[in-house]
């Protein structure tokens, strides 16, 4: 299984010019887009937070 996804199809080059090779995405393409970066953050955040209430023993009975 790859990460690849698949690029567009080749257009034979025009004469004269070489072609150049199709442009692949690595596995980490998705976690450059912004969305999912802001919901991780936050997510991370509120892991953080709890990890941090718990550990400084904020929550006594």
């Amino acid at each position: 299984m790859t990460c690849e996804e698949p690029g567009p199809r080749p257009v034979a080059p025009a004469a004269g010019r070489p072609a150049a090779p199709p442009e692949s995405r690595g596995c980490l393409y998705a976690l450059s887009q912004p969305p999912l970066m802001l919901f991780l953050a936050v997510i991370a955040s509120l892991l953080g937070l709890g990890a941090l209430y718990d550990l400084l023993d904020l929550y006594r009975w």
